[in-house]
């Protein structure tokens, strides 16, 4: 136990040295410290600027071989000598509260932290984020069930910075400087305060923490390092972590941390230390907080006033498995200046990636990264091979393989186009982030989710998450650019496959400048026993069900919705007619949709809470499937660019040969 002042040497007394300064000031009025000495390598000899009692030094290196006594070192000096001077600080017996990152690579890391275990001494690393009181709070809440079990931790931080910002340092911006390993970017510097309490949250504190680990890194100024990121992450307790990054915002924004519950949510803004909790069936309530100061909290440690740091070296070992993911990762991949947007000039100058924002949310909700969101400054997602129509492509193949798991990962159609390119679906959106372009999907397959997101059962009356996602795997596809052939594996969440699937994907031209899209599937079950197949109608949600083909559309305005007899989603959802057309504005340009199918399964039609269209297999109850009696569907969608009515769609579906 130590009751005299602590004494601290403060290394790096320019930049984010002068708030330590302002810091340790504060806790000298208080008496609980002493700044005896400094380390500025601009130091002249003679030059006493923090005042005749605080000796100074051009290195901590001659500070210890001075003698210089030092209870707490505070290391506030560039990525590239924490390692270092860390090491010095250790050596000297003293304890270290070390600005994040702790050091620039894994190795050098775990060095420092044997060396402090065995000298025996505590390292502090300045993520102040971690002295929130919210933190605790935020356990209490998890632990008290109020917005049910952890389901997924998500990052965001949407950041501005300027040409002087990555101009202020011979560092800023770069990944390795004159041999040295740097490590500078978003994840790394600026918005690591995010990625490290997310990761706190989850449970991620030591490097064997976490099981996988991506990243997605790209810079769009004229940097090494990345400005616009993702990280994603499974905690070895099974909870995803992503993180979506970006110094490259349209507007600042204040970092966030999202705690997905499997009953509702909660939101961490922990630059404020505001919480804000929304139970899936209660209103919102906003909590605000106050902090522990870390080096308060490191001199407590000293005096014997608390036994554990809020932010030990220890406790940082996950975060330091994303630091060497982003450092061993290749060169963040450039964005094309055509793609981007720029503000400012000289020094004030921002370059902007436009929709990053949109992105993010998307990224945190669904989860995903850019490539999987089909950002068009990232690399494609793992596709198939596309549908083409006289020899313009008319609709990609997603195959899904790198989707989450709560979105039930199976192969779509997106995006999917009118022959005059305007984009008619939509995939992983806000508001359903399971909703997968064309495709089929079944939300109760014997008890098997195949649609994403929460399932609803007759037993809740409500939707609820459950641990019972399947994934639909494609494992054969032959044919041409206008004919697919394939089959698929339905396989659920225990590795065993349930269902067999033949389907098969067509492109034909159709009449009067449009296309048709034919989609026919059939599915058998894997074993001999009869499988079910239900939706939330067939578990008890009145009108719910949704289930077979669905096609989900993007936002769309002006949208008609008509059958021969019948005009509107309520009168349209759930009748059932040979044929149903959806005409809209797909921003900025009319395109018309008539889906026909023979067999007698009502249509799905949502149009006022999100746009979307699909066949119902079973609407108020289950249907059943069997090797001698397997279920089959046959759907038909032309697909024309303006607007269509009545008239001329009978006339279209005529000529096609579709309807007489």
């Amino acid at each position: 136990m130590k009751a005299s002042p602590a004494r601290i040497c403060l290394v790096g007394i320019r930049g984010f040295g002068l708030r330590h300064l302002d810091n340790i000031r504060e806790l000298e009025a208080t008496g609980q410290v002493v700044l005896t000495s400094a380390v500025d390598r601009r130091h002249q000899d003679g030059e006493r600027p923090l005042g005749n009692s605080v000796a100074m030094y051009r290195s901590l290196a001659d500070a210890a071989a001075a003698g210089e006594p030092v209870d707490i070192v505070i290391l506030s000096t560039p990525i590239d000598t924490h390692f270092e001077q860390g090491m010095i600080a250790v050596t000297m017996g003293a304890d270290l509260l070390l600005e994040k990152p702790p050091t620039a690579t894994l190795a050098q890391f775990e060095e420092l932290l044997a060396a402090s275990e065995v000298a025996g001494t505590r390292i502090q690393v300045g993520f102040q984020s971690l002295g929130s009181h919210a933190l605790p709070a935020i356990d209490r809440l998890l632990e008290a069930g109020t917005i049910g079990a952890l389901r997924a931790v998500g990052a965001t931080g949407m950041w501005c910075r300027d040409a002087a910002y990555y101009s202020r340092s011979p560092w800023a911006g770069k990944r390795v400087l004159d041999g040295v390993q740097v490590v500078d970017g978003v994840v790394t510097n600026p918005l690591a305060h995010a990625v490290m309490t997310a990761l706190h949250i989850a449970g991620a504190r030591a490097a064997d923490d976490i099981a996988e680990l991506s990243t997605e890194l790209f810079h769009a100024n004229d940097i090494e390092a990345d400005d616009t990121s993702t990280v994603s992450a499974v905690t070895a307790a099974g909870i995803p972590v992503t993180c979506a990054l970006a110094t490259t915002a349209s507007e600042q924004q204040d970092p966030f941390i999202t705690i997905s519950g499997t009953n509702g949510q909660a939101v961490f803004h922990y630059t404020r230390d505001e919480l804000a909790i929304t139970p899936q069936d209660g209103d919102t309530t906003v909590h605000t907080f106050g902090r522990t100061n870390l080096l308060a909290d490191l001199v407590r440690i000293q005096r014997g006033e608390a036994t554990e740091l809020l932010c030990p070296l220890a406790g940082t070992g996950a975060f330091m498995r994303v630091l060497e993911a982003v450092r061993t990762a290749k060169d963040p991949a450039p964005i094309d200046p055509a793609l981007l947007r720029f503000t400012g000039e000289g020094p004030q100058r921002r370059v902007i990636v436009p929709g990053i924002e949109e992105l993010a949310q998307r990224g945190i909700k669904s989860p995903a990264t850019f490539s999987s969101l089909g950002a068009p400054w990232a690399a494609p997602a793992p596709t198939g091979v596309p549908l083409s129509v006289a020899g313009q492509e008319v609709a990609a193949q997603r195959l899904g393989t790198e989707l989450s798991g709560t979105n039930s990962p199976r192969p779509f159609l997106h995006p999917v186009r009118t022959l005059g390119g305007t984009v008619l679906t939509d995939q992983q959106p806000l508001d359903h982030t399971w909703h997968l372009g064309v495709g089929v999907a079944i939300q109760d397959v014997d008890g098997v989710n195949f649609w994403g997101g929460r399932t609803y059962t007759r037993e809740a009356g409500r939707y609820i998450w459950r641990k019972d996602h399947g994934r639909i795997n494609l494992t054969e596809s032959t044919g041409d650019e206008t004919r697919r052939e394939e089959s698929l594996d339905w396989v659920g969440p225990d590795g065993q496959t349930i269902l067999k699937e033949r389907r098969t994907i067509t492109a034909n031209s159709g009449p009067q400048g449009s296309w048709e899209l034919g989609y026919d599937f059939t599915l058998v079950p894997a074993a001999s026993e009869a499988v079910s197949l239900g939706s939330p109608g067939s578990n008890g949600r009145i009108a719910g069900g949704y289930g077979g083909f669905f096609w989900r559309l993007p936002a769309v305005g002006e949208a008609e919705i008509f059958t021969e007899h019948a005009s509107g989603e309520d009168e349209v959802h759930g009748s059932i007619a040979p044929w149903l057309a959806f005409s809209a504005d797909f921003g900025g340009a009319e395109a018309t949709l008539v889906f026909h199918a023979e067999d007698a399964d009502p249509w799905f039609v949502r149009c006022a809470g999100y746009p979307g269209i699909g066949r119902s297999l079973a609407w108020e109850q289950p249907v059943h499937t069997t090797a001698a009696n397997p279920v089959s569907r046959s759907v038909r969608v032309l697909v024309a660019d303006g607007r269509l009515g009545r008239t001329q769609i009978a006339g279209l579906l005529a000529e096609s040969g579709i309807l007489a």
